[in-house]
């Protein structure tokens, strides 16, 4: 639907998770009967959920045990971990000054040169755990670093940047094939991000196997501020997953959606899969895991730019461990613990048995339902989104 912005300006009324509801089924499942795993390529997940490439949120040590648990934690190529061997160290005083200092001092400490040594290194410590092993790279290095990925053999590489297109134009640089990237590469490859149909068609149709939907949704990520761009998630999410159907149907090939930032709870999630998405990608929550390294804080990957940050230092503080955020036992009844139990619960609510036939759940427009015979609203944790 289309609204008068003005005259002769239309604009689509779009949905974010805030304005919808999940609508239960005349038939419930026992929750311990519902099928949680989902698929990107051919690396099979427990759980649908990725832990967000920010330096705050994965470390070798959180990725190991995201992976035990049968999630997947991305850890970022041109991040702390890659600049310096001692990057807790680096981490700590990103945590430690206030809020003023926080940006010149990411600013200085992202000019740091990457390592290629560093990036062996920390692959290697993730390898020898045994756990499925995925790492990202902005559009710039993706080449030289998908080779590195490729030759110490990790599972899934990532291509990410603040919006993703196929097509680029500059007078300064070359741009990335992800067509001739996939073809290389003998790991499945992600892109992202993206936010509207036409974008993730475009994005499939060059041999990835997922793709990342979300500009500006996170909470440490100030982009829809300082740009003005965005989609709120529900709209873009079901876009996207629009453009998976019909390009599976046309060729046989299924590319996964995932949704990318702005989920704060259990709730979200449920959301997020119910709108179409294959799999969710979450910062802020995982940053409040105690093994997270950020020690409850997280910055956006923008934060660095030298000339305009997109990016800020969010403080999550600590919510238990990363199996509690998971799997539970919840102490609190907000919904920032136990993200899988949620999200069999609310599969077994509605009749569910799988991701699939929970793409496929009735959605209702509810902008009340946050509210809607409370009191008062209690106070929320800040800082719960991507």
């Amino acid at each position: 639907m289309h609204l008068s912005v003005g005259r002769g300006r239309t604009a689509r009324r779009v949905y974010g998770f805030d304005e919808i509801a999940i609508a239960p089924s005349t038939l419930t499942i026992d929750p311990e009967d519902t099928d949680i795993s989902t698929s990107i390529g051919d690396v099979r997940l427990d759980i649908p959920i990725l832990a967000s490439a920010m330096d705050g949120v994965v470390d070798v040590r959180l990725a190991v045990e995201m992976g035990r648990l049968g999630g997947l934690a991305v850890l970022n190529l041109e991040g702390v971990q890659t600049r310096y061997e001692d990057s807790a160290a680096v981490i700590d005083k990103i945590t430690a000054v206030s809020s003023d200092e926080v940006v010149p001092l990411i600013q200085q400490i992202y000019r740091e040169p990457i390592k290629e040594e560093l990036i062996r290194q920390r692959i290697r410590e993730m390898k020898k755990s045994g756990v499925t092993v995925s790492v990202s790279s902005s559009p710039l290095n993706a080449e030289r670093f998908g080779s590195i990925a490729a030759e110490e053999g990790v599972d899934l590489f990532v291509v990410q940047v603040t919006v993703t297109s196929v097509k680029f134009e500059s007078s300064r640089a070359n741009a990335l094939s992800l067509e001739k990237l996939c073809a290389m590469l003998p790991m499945p490859v992600v892109a992202g991000n993206c936010a509207t149909y036409e974008a993730a068609m475009e994005l499939m149709h060059t041999g990835v196997k997922g793709i990342l939907v979300g500009i500006g949704p996170g909470a440490a990520c100030t982009t829809r501020r300082v740009l003005g761009i965005g989609v709120p998630q529900v709209t873009a999410v079901a876009d996207a997953a629009t453009a998976r159907d019909e390009y599976f149907a046309a060729g046989g090939n299924y590319v996964a959606v995932i949704a990318d930032g702005g989920m704060r709870t259990g709730g979200d999630i449920c959301k997020a899969i119910a709108s179409g998405a294959d799999a969710v990608m979450i910062g802020s929550p995982i940053s409040g895991a105690e093994e997270a390294p950020g020690h409850g804080y997280h910055w956006g990957m923008a934060t660095a730019s030298p000339g305009l940050p997109r990016g800020t230092r969010i403080k999550v503080g600590k919510l238990g461990t990363l199996k509690e955020i998971l799997f539970g036992p919840a102490r609190t009844d907000d919904g920032t613990l136990n993200f899988a139990g949620a999200l069999k619960t609310c599969m077994g609510t509605c009749g569910k048995r799988n991701i699939k036939e929970l793409q496929q759940v009735e959605i209702v427009i509810a902008p009340s339902l946050p509210s809607e015979g409370k009191a008062q609203q209690r106070e929320q944790h800040v800082g719960m989104g991507k």
